[in-house]
């Protein structure tokens, strides 16, 4: 019996003058898996692929201290070294050991276990030789919950009034407070950083390697979408009087996501639907792959990772969108610009070697290329609320209205023919002539092939005016539903002047609430939709619909009717345009 208390007693005098770090034999092996690929698109989504060479542990599996938080169903990760197979990935959160400078003597207590020291204690005059064994604490346990708003933060251990230090003195083993220690000397050059514990979220990829013996490295990757990288086009055209416009595309990088270096970036013209885009993936904690697929040349991984990627995202997914639950969303991916992700077919600009860290932005160039350009006046007059329910409306709604409709402008627009190999993309545009700035306007995307205007400015010396007139009524014109209506028939006239010293194109678009019957000088007529669920508002509704109250009948009746012109005016020369239309009330 008492050779059994000799044998525990050098046990634990043996485990307590064993330094922690020492004792650490178990120590994970962490991996960093570089990005080797990105696809950027203009909403702040990218595809993101990850592969490289990393460390194994003993049985061969690869522990990697990052865990993206990807759009639900979108994560896949693999092998990619020959005869290794992938079986699973776990997640996980880990306590990892992270140095920092060391702030006070506790500290310095913490980070140089095992070296010998002479203390003197505020409770002692004399000092005493010793060797730190280690500082006894309660910390967190690693199965402790820790709340998502602190992941991957520092959390401080349990505080305690009074820590306590092993010490190796020459007497014995010594507990001491850590609050009474008032100075230490180093006998040993001693370190001056501390290791603090760090809850981290961390990746398992547990690996196959058929019946082989596992190698100290392998090669794995994965590929995900998720929210935090953005390119910004913008433009600059420079035009001449020769009708020919030089087109230069840069684009400004925003990286809120990983660290790249070295890495082959995708920007990408056009945004696919992602149908769980506010949706992570659970293994975060937290027709449009297979479309963009076909733009990468062969020997691209990403068109590799794409053509294994989940095709979920293809899907029209109509059902309410859940909100975003990630910290993610808060982040700072530069301006937004409306109008950017939609009507875009998919086109991918392909950069190689770029550098850029989390948190820096990037601005290069792109693309530059000449176009041919003509220029075009537009007159765009929208419809009023009918007259019978002005009537209701207040002093300031009316001002509002007379702002808008009295004073119809002409704008110069110049119309560029994009022939060249890529498609215009909706950016800010910045104009320039002759080295001059004209203007900045807004670049609409056209398609190759296709034609697009660019709005320069207003032309003052085109002069619009713009008049209706109600010309009959017809009561009971029509019943429906035991109810009678009258028609009310209106003539609007559009009257134009070229003051200019050169001929201009016009091309002008009437909208009216109603149904439009004929117009003059070959106007094009046409209704936009009819019913409620079938009126087209190109642009949007317009401000002041909702101080309307529409009637239930309303939509039976009417609809939103167009004319169009295209016409050349002479210098000086004056043109009156005139369109009859009619709407029915009740």
């Amino acid at each position: 019996m008492k050779n059994s208390k000799i044998t525990l007693l050098v046990f634990l005098l043996g485990f307590l003058t064993t330094p922690l770090l020492v004792r650490a034999e178990s120590k994970q092996v962490y991996s960093k898996l570089p990005v080797k690929e990105v696809t950027i698109f203009k909403d702040g989504h990218a595809f993101v692929l990850h592969e490289g060479t990393v460390k194994t542990k003993t049985k061969g599996n690869v522990l990697l201290d990052y865990l993206p938080n990807p759009v639900m169903g979108t994560f896949w990760a693999y092998s990619a070294q020959p005869n290794v197979a992938l079986t699973s990935v776990i997640s996980s959160r880990d306590e990892l050991d992270v140095e920092q400078a060391a702030l006070s003597i506790e500290d310095l207590v913490k980070g140089n276990a095992g070296k010998k020291i002479i203390i003197k204690e505020t409770s002692k005059n004399d000092t005493y030789q010793a060797t730190i064994l280690r500082t006894l604490d309660e910390e967190m346990p690693p199965s402790a919950s820790v709340p998502n708003d602190r992941r991957n933060h520092y959390y401080q251990p349990v505080q305690h009034q009074n820590k306590i230090v092993l010490l190796k003195a020459a007497e014995g083993i010594k507990a001491v407070p850590l609050n009474q220690i008032q100075s230490i000397t180093f006998l040993d050059n001693p370190s001056d950083t501390v290791n603090r514990k760090q809850q981290k979220d961390t990746m398992t990829l547990q690996l196959d390697w058929n019946g082989q013996h596992p190698e100290s490295q392998a090669v794995v990757g994965m590929a995900y979408i998720q929210r935090g990288i953005r390119w910004i086009p913008n433009y600059r055209v420079e035009i001449n009087d020769q009708g020919q416009a030089t087109i230069k595309l840069q684009a400004t990088i925003v990286n809120e996501l990983a660290d790249m270096e070295d890495v082959k970036a995708h920007l990408v013209i056009g945004v696919p639907r992602f149908a769980f885009k506010d949706t992570p993936d659970p293994i975060s904690f937290q027709e449009t792959v297979a479309r963009l697929s076909q733009h990468f040349s062969p020997n691209s991984s990403t068109a590799y990772a794409f053509s294994n990627a989940i095709m979920s995202q293809r899907a029209a997914y109509d059902h309410a969108e859940r909100p975003a639950v990630s910290n993610e969303n808060n982040m700072n991916l530069g301006p937004e610009l409306q109008g950017m992700e939609t009507n875009e077919d998919l086109f991918v600009f392909t950069l190689d070697h770029i550098t850029l860290k989390k948190g820096q932005r990037m601005v290069l160039p792109i693309a530059e290329y000449t176009l041919n350009y003509t220029d075009v006046y537009t007159v765009d007059i929208g419809f009023q609320p009918p007259l019978e329910m002005r009537r209701n409306f207040n002093t300031n709604q009316h001002l509002e209205l007379a702002k808008l409709f009295h004073a119809p402008k002409a704008i110069h627009k110049i119309r560029l023919k994009n022939k060249s190999e890529y498609p215009l993309t909706t950016a800010p545009a910045t104009i320039f002539k002759n080295g001059r700035v004209l203007a900045q306007g807004m670049m609409t995307y056209t398609s190759i092939g296709g034609e697009g205007d660019l709005e320069i400015t207003t032309a003052v010396n085109i002069k619009v005016k713009n008049s209706d007139t109600q010309t009959a009524t017809t009561p009971n014109a029509v019943k429906w539903n035991g109810d009678s209506y009258t028609k009310v028939d209106m003539l609007g006239n559009i009257e134009l002047t070229n003051y200019s010293d050169k001929p201009v194109t016009l091309h002008i678009k009437r909208s009216i609430l109603g149904n439009m019957d004929e117009a003059t000088h070959k106007g094009t007529v046409k209704q936009l939709g009819h019913g409620y669920d079938g009126f087209v508002f190109e642009g949007g509704v317009p401000f002041w619909w909702n101080w309307c109250s529409w009637p239930w009948w309303w939509y039976h009746f009417n609809s939103v009717g167009q004319t169009d012109w295209e016409i050349e005016l002479e210098p000086k020369e004056e043109i009156k345009l005139e369109y009859n239309w009619h709407y029915y009330w009740r």
